[in-house]
């Protein structure tokens, strides 16, 4: 038997790979650099894996989001995986102190980009051997993409203390921009690129433009009360996510909101209960999906319009990973486009914020903590008209691309079309329930809500109850 298949039936219980993943994998096992862009759900976390076990060394892989790190942690103890850890801010001192000590004896270790400036980390991963870095969700190693964590771009710098080590670079979305700023900032040689298409045909593309908030909450519940999940409902408030569940918990459906803001034990708690169908809806900020492994989810909902084209497919990726045929619905307003806007500029550095960092000697400028870190970043590379510019830039470019989301979902092009063109990518074939500009039978993508047996049993034993004792 071929030894991938092998490792792969032992280690990981599939019969077969998907496509792309043993191309990839046997492009690191040959040593080369990758950059490898699959969309949610095609098994990415496979491709840092498998290869570990055919190699010495330790695989680091750096991530961007500790709720994933801790996903992916536990996913390699349920397959019997005891040699790896996440060194992140859940470690308490002593557990830190242990594992930094025990490092050579961890096959997988995860981290987040700020624990790379950590000196002390540092020094204990330069006494072990490293069999290659992961960077996942690389994209936001882009500067012009939509996640400015500053240390991410900082992994460039410490990349120049292994000039030998391999790299895998791992995303679901990413234009040809962002690839290029990928393989410059993580110092890949010749490094061997596969990009999957991003077209999903078992998702059904739907839009709805109406006049105002009232009718958005009319659409969306009426939407989620006559159909069946499970869902996502997309909305980019804390205070949303609440509401809407409020008012649907009201309604009967069993459903939760999600949101950074909350306790890390509930987040997970939550999750749990969604990926093991007792939750028929979640209603969340964009801080809920990765790392949610549930197949059958059939109905993403935004209830506004996204700050990017990236996050967008992201999110509804994260239906139909069964094959089966889903919905992504979006309802806006004509007012969404400027609060897409006020949303991305949230933390964004302002001329201002600038000036402060570059010409203050304060060390407590009282600015939110990712605007400062942000600067600090550019002000060790840039001088403050640099920076000026920079920022001037990225935010015109922002402005545009919102703007080109907002006339994507309000002409009358197909939307599939419109959105893989933005990835330099041509529609090969169009499904029968493409989008609801071209071709579309929502009786066909939705199928009914039917109330779950349990609810019913527990109703019918309360009315025999009542019955038994009057």
């Amino acid at each position: 038997m071929d030894k991938l298949i092998e490792i792969l039936q032992r280690k990981f219980g599939y019969s077969s790979f998907r496509e792309g993943q043993e191309e990839i994998i046997q492009q690191v096992l040959k040593g080369r650099d990758v950059v490898a862009i699959l969309p949610t759900g095609m098994g990415k976390s496979l491709l840092f894996q498998l290869p570990a076990y055919l190699m010495e060394g330790t695989v680091v892989i750096v991530s961007p989001l500790l709720s994933l790190m801790q996903d992916q942690v536990e996913q390699l103890k349920m397959l019997g995986e005891k040699r790896v850890v996440a060194i992140n801010s859940f470690l308490d001192f002593e557990q830190k102190e242990f594992v930094l000590q025990n490092l050579q004896a961890y096959k997988f270790i995860f981290t987040s980009p700020e624990m790379l400036q950590n000196e002390r980390f540092k020094k204990a991963l330069s006494n072990i051997e490293i069999a290659y870095i992961v960077a996942d969700e690389a994209h936001c190693i882009s500067q012009w993409g939509f996640d400015f964590r500053p240390d991410y771009l900082r992994i460039s710098t410490w990349l120049k203390t292994y000039p030998n080590l391999r790299v895998l670079a791992l995303t679901a979305t990413a234009t040809k921009k962002v690839i290029q700023d990928i393989k410059r900032t993580l110092h890949m040689k010749d490094p061997y690129e596969f990009i999957h298409s991003l077209d999903r045909p078992s998702i059904a593309y739907e839009v709805q433009e109406l006049e105002n908030t009232q009718e958005k909450l009319a659409w969306i519940l009426g939407r989620i009360l006559a159909t069946n999940g499970p869902g996502i409902l997309y909305t980019q408030s804390r205070k949303k996510t609440e509401f809407y569940a409020e008012e649907l918990r009201n309604r009967g459906v069993r459903v939760a909101f999600y949101h950074a803001k909350m306790e890390q034990e509930d987040r997970v708690l939550i999750q749990q209960q969604f990926q093991q169908g007792e939750l028929e809806w979640i209603c969340a900020t964009n801080a809920f999906g990765m790392g949610i492994h549930k197949n059958n989810i059939r109905q993403i909902i935004h209830d506004h319009i996204p700050t990017s084209m990236a996050s967008y497919m992201q999110e509804i990726g994260r239906a139909a990973r069964d094959g089966e045929q889903s919905i992504a619905s979006l309802v806006f307003t004509n007012s969404d486009v400027e609060q897409a806007f006020y949303v991305a500029m949230q933390d964004f550095p302002q001329e201002d914020d600038i000036k402060l960092v570059y010409q203050s000697e304060d060390k407590e400028i009282q600015l939110p903590e990712t605007t400062f870190r942000i600067l600090n970043y550019w002000k060790e590379i840039l001088t403050e008209q640099e920076t000026t510019k920079l920022f001037n830039d990225i935010k015109a470019k922002k402005w545009t691309e919102i703007q080109q989301l907002f006339n994507l979902f309000r002409n009358e092009q197909c939307i599939r079309e419109q959105l893989l063109n933005n990835f330099d990518e041509q529609l090969k074939e169009r499904p029968v329930n493409c989008c609801s500009v071209c071709s579309f039978d929502l009786h066909r993508v939705l199928t009914k809500r039917i109330e779950q047996d349990e609810e019913r049993k527990q109703l019918n034993w309360k009315n025999r109850l009542n019955e038994l004792l009057p």
